[in-house]
């Protein structure tokens, strides 16, 4: 059975790429938000496995997110998405419980599995 994924970006077309990448290794794209309240309206209503989640958001930031979804009963696996590089944020990174970090230009099936599995 797929893992389902929820993606998480404000760019419309990084979700379309991202899905269409993630669909064509093997995962069940449930949904997509583009901002953090949206984020936590769609996992609570479709209870994704994975949320792909980006790190700046135009509401709350992917980390507030993050933590607001390890409170929930059954939570999802983050794994967080930037354009920008891991060094401004490994420390957070390391804090929020997330499963990883993908730079947004290497995002592929194979590096979301790597981190789940």
């Amino acid at each position: 059975m797929a893992r389902t994924v929820l993606i998480v970006d404000d760019h419309a077309g990084f979700r379309a790429g991202a899905r269409a990448l993630l669909e064509a290794d093997g995962f069940e794209v449930v949904g997509e938000a583009a901002d953090g309240a949206a984020a936590l309206d769609a996992a609570d209503r479709l209870r994704p496995q994975v949320v792909v989640l980006d790190i700046r958001l135009p509401d709350l930031d992917g980390f507030a997110v993050a933590e607001r979804l390890a409170a929930g009963a059954r939570p999802p696996a983050v794994v967080f998405v930037s354009s920008r590089g891991v060094e401004g944020f490994r420390r957070r990174l390391a804090a929020s419980g997330a499963r990883g970090f993908i730079a947004k230009a290497e995002l592929t099936g194979e590096c979301l599995s790597a981190l789940l599995d």
